[in-house]
């Protein structure tokens, strides 16, 4: 048994608002109280940490994540405007340099890229195939879109993945639907030690930024089921690890109960069957399937993307991971797709009965536009959603992607929070990396400053869908994990921030007070001008995972 005493901080804790010092003890919290108290712990604790005003919270859960492809892009080529890639010319550039580079370095594999994204472009448009050859001089190159739901590449990539014919391909080497699957699928075509390797930088990436536990989406077009395998067991243990906690979802589309019971039994572990279950694409890729067009597609298009399952697939898929057990999981962005959705799960409560439906904790990734009908019907049948404010905070807003490719009228309605909150809709948070980065305040963040005044809600919320959240979606909130209260697993993070206040009590607006004797647990402040707050330490269990304190 071991201990660590934390004191002379800010512990948030519902318990004891008013908290200085925490003792952890064998991976739990065995205590929480005051200064003068933890005086007479210190000579026993294996450990004594001088928090210095710093705040201890319960560490984040990032409830969307793809960890292979996270770790890709993170050694791969950057192309996001965060790193001066602001145009089609400096994206071309960048392949071109790191094309050279490679040569020079005598690698042999293919130049992977991510984070591309034409709309911020004042050429309006992806490369082309023939431009990526010129680049590249000819080497492979697969780049993907920052919503990882298309790609261009280059003609030996094509060749060699045989993309050429298949559904979703353009003579440009954009690719989307098939053929960007199965593109997708040979750039993660990686040996098992080089696979590790990813997993541990996505990972570390994670507990850098406060992330105690993952919620890995893996599907067929993403990782294969060895790889989830190898990441389950990598991380199974946090004492040899020094690893966050991985919740494994596996996106492959069951038609009986055998097929689920045969999943579960392949990847022990498992958490959910779904996920990255593709009921449709994205918006940025105009893939998400919407009840009406595009509206940035010439006046006489009719696209409203693609449903990529029907009705009948996501009942049979329901129904059998209901009876075997476990939870479904759809990724469903466009209405159009939420309409399909839900008529599937109205035929698997027909068939199997509302309450095993709604007792099963279904839930659905992304979920971007549901209006008052939706909203109800989800309610209804017990459904949870697992979200991404940071997604509004990178594209809503009406000079963002949504205006552009839906109008101001339709776009204003997505990512409705406050009413799925108002709802009592259980939510989650998380970042879907890589599409958006590991930045959980960042989430919080914008959720308290969502584009739309009356979708916001508040930091406290926000907070616990970041936290409390992602371990209820995954079935783990009886475990007490996202709260600090004695008993409860120590999953923790330590934050310097110069600024933490406490909510005033009026709802959903981002108003602050700094009176702390409403007994309300403080949290750093958020916003545009609030300074981030670093992270100290990520303690997973009691074990440390993340440490930056020296």
């Amino acid at each position: 048994m071991s201990s660590t005493l934390y004191r002379n901080g800010v512990i948030h804790s519902p318990a004891d608002p008013f908290a200085e010092a925490v003792l952890v003890s064998d991976g739990t919290i065995a205590w929480i109280g005051a200064n003068d108290t933890a005086d007479g712990l210190a000579a026993n604790a294996d450990e004594v940490v001088d928090l210095d005003g710093a705040l201890v919270a319960p560490a984040f859960v990032d409830a969307h994540a793809h960890a292979l492809e996270t770790g890709l892009a993170i050694d791969g080529l950057d192309l996001s405007a965060s790193t001066g890639v602001r145009s089609l010319a400096d994206a071309l550039d960048a392949v071109r340099r790191a094309a050279d580079a490679a040569r020079a370095a005598g690698a042999d594999g293919p130049l992977l890229g991510h984070g591309w994204d034409e709309q911020d472009w004042p050429e309006g448009r992806p490369p082309t195939r023939d431009e990526l050859d010129a680049a590249a001089g000819g080497a492979p190159v697969y780049l993907a879109r920052v919503d990882v739901h298309s790609a261009v590449v280059s003609t030996s990539f094509a060749d060699v993945a045989g993309l050429v014919g298949l559904p979703g391909w353009d003579t440009d080497g954009l690719l989307v639907r098939d053929a960007h699957h199965a593109a997708r699928e040979a750039a993660r075509d990686v040996p098992t030690e080089r696979r590790e390797q990813l997993y541990r930088t996505a990972l570390q990436s994670a507990a850098a930024a406060g992330i105690v536990s993952l919620h890995e989406h893996s599907a067929p077009h993403i990782d294969t089921r060895d790889g989830l395998r190898a990441l389950l067991g990598l991380t199974a243990d946090v004492r040899t690890a020094h690893l966050p906690h991985v919740v494994g979802y596996r996106g492959e589309l069951c038609e009986t109960t055998d097929d689920a019971r045969e999943l579960l039994g392949a990847i022990p572990g498992l958490t959910g069957i779904g996920g990255d279950l593709n009921v449709d694409g994205s918006l940025g890729s105009r893939t998400a399937a919407l009840r009406y067009p595009y509206t940035d597609l010439p006046p006489d298009s009719s696209h409203r993307g693609a449903l990529y399952l029907s009705a009948g697939q996501i009942s049979n898929h329901v129904a059998s991971v209901t009876r075997a057990g476990s939870h479904a999981g759809f990724h469903v962005i466009g209405d159009r797709a939420m309409d399909e959705l839900l008529l599937g799960l109205r035929a698997a409560a027909d068939v199997e009965g509302l309450s095993a439906v709604r007792s099963a904790g279904h839930r659905l990734e992304h979920a971007e536009m549901i209006d008052a009908p939706t909203l109800a019907a989800l309610v209804l049948l017990g459904i949870r959603l697992s979200v991404q404010p940071a997604f509004d905070a990178a594209w809503g807003g009406a000079a963002g992607m949504y205006a552009a490719r839906l109008g101001e009228g339709r776009a204003a309605a997505l990512n409705p929070l406050a009413d799925l909150a108002g709802a009592g809709v259980p939510m989650a948070f998380g970042s879907d990396s890589p599409v958006t980065r590991f930045d959980p305040w960042g989430g919080v963040a914008a959720a308290v400053a969502h584009h739309e005044k009356d979708q916001r809600i508040s930091a406290r919320a926000a907070f616990r869908a970041h936290t409390r959240g992602g371990w209820r979606l995954a079935g783990l909130d009886h475990t007490g994990a996202g709260e600090i209260r004695v008993g409860a697993p120590a999953h923790l993070a330590l934050w310097r921030a110069e600024h933490l206040v406490v909510q005033a009590a009026d709802g959903r607006v981002s108003a602050w007070s700094t009176d702390a004797r409403s007994g309300t647990p403080l949290l750093p402040e958020v916003g545009p001008d609030a300074p981030a707050p670093q992270c100290l330490r990520t303690v997973r269990d009691g074990v440390v995972i993340h440490d930056a304190l020296g």
